[in-house]
């Protein structure tokens, strides 16, 4: 098995029952670290609804289940974990809330000084990005943080043991440079979701590139 791992996180909005199935199918595919349940203007009752349908898919597959921007609704929904923005709460309050067991990930954009004080604080993992266009940010937000290089990745490596997470706009066909350059997840939304053959052909893409990436020999598709 590859070091480097395949990070899916859902779309801003789903139907339920139907992203459950294709939740389900993604699994299918491949090896797969861990799920971000990413809804974005969702109700409080319609995030721990979700959780709860799609948490025992997770974990019947070894997955970890990671809320977005919901420290206070992890317990709730009995999540392993919470991603932070930069304008979500601190890590140590997040940390205070969430207990000292489940997982704390944040988003670091360009920023090496934010990763730093992230680990500092207690993050178990750092997220940097967005390395590629992609539609799930804004123009204005991309503008904003900066887009980062693949150095970013090297530098973090060669100073930390805290895993690092590679995320924005990452497909297949150019995921391989994110791996060899450090990545410990790859994080993947519409190449995945929106894959033309379905989300378990998206999975086994990108395991056979992280696989191939890993060993130095990227296999052009």
């Amino acid at each position: 098995m590859a070091h480097c791992r395949l990070y899916l996180i859902s779309p801003p909005t789903i139907e339920l029952k139907a992203f459950a199935k294709s939740l389900g199918e993604a699994f299918s595919g491949g090896d797969v670290g861990s799920f971000q349940l990413r809804l974005k203007g969702a109700s409080d009752a319609d995030i721990i609804a979700a959780a709860k349908e799609l948490i025992p898919i997770c974990h019947a597959h070894k997955a970890a289940f990671i809320l977005n921007d919901r420290p206070d609704l992890v317990i709730q929904c009995n999540a392993d974990g919470v991603h932070l923005g930069q304008d979500d709460c601190p890590v140590k309050k997040a940390r205070a809330i969430v207990g000292e067991h489940r997982v704390i990930g944040i988003s670091c954009h360009d920023s090496r000084h934010m990763a730093m004080e992230g680990g500092e604080e207690g993050a178990d993992y750092v997220a940097f990005g967005a390395f590629y266009p992609t539609k799930s940010k804004s123009p204005e937000a991309l503008a904003k943080y900066g887009t980062p290089t693949v150095e970013i990745l090297d530098w973090w490596q060669s100073l930390t043991v805290i895993p690092c997470v590679a995320i924005g706009g990452i497909t297949p066909q150019n995921c391989a440079p994110l791996v060899q350059a450090g990545a410990d997840f790859i994080a993947a939304m519409a190449a995945v979701w929106e894959h033309p053959e379905g989300p378990a052909k998206a999975v086994a893409a990108f395991n056979e590139q992280i696989q191939y990436a890993s060993s130095n020999h990227p296999r052009p598709l």
